[in-house]
């Protein structure tokens, strides 16, 4: 039997996945997502990025072809050892995820509009709970 909590849980989480599409037209994943989000700051090496996220490096180099053919990254031999590849992030890819962060920010309004800044703490406090047994209960299982 449904509960309000699983029934509003639910509804959350598919609200927030058809803002997050809004803004997604190429439909990238999460972890294609996080490799941009860490060369927004760096261009990066695989061996390094793959440590980062936790995958194998066959793994960052599926998401990174995704990324190479939807030119949000470009990878060129490393200046220090050639062996390595640098990836970056293109103009492209910064343009995506300027577009991402301003979604971000119309949904952190609408959040300040509906809630009291008493109800933004308590969401803040039990929502992090749940954010942190998930994130706990994800790295546990090596996902």
């Amino acid at each position: 039997m449904a509960t309000d909590l699983y029934n509003t849980l639910m509804n959350l989480q598919c609200e927030l996945v058809a803002e997050r599409n809004l803004v997604n037209p190429q439909q990238i994943s999460w972890l294609q997502y996080d490799i941009l989000n860490i060369l927004q700051t760096h261009a990066s090496r695989p061996t390094v990025m793959s440590r980062q996220l936790g995958i194998t490096q066959v793994k960052l180099s599926k998401n990174l072809k995704k990324l190479r053919e939807l030119n949000y990254i470009t990878q060129t031999p490393d200046a220090h050892d050639r062996r390595e590849i640098t990836t970056a992030i293109t103009p492209q890819g910064r343009q995506f995820m300027t577009d991402i962060a301003m979604k971000h920010q119309e949904l952190y309004n609408k959040a300040c509009k509906v809630w009291s800044k008493e109800e933004q703490q308590q969401f803040i406090v039990q929502a992090n709970k749940l954010i942190e047994l998930l994130r706990k209960e994800r790295i546990a299982n090596g996902q």
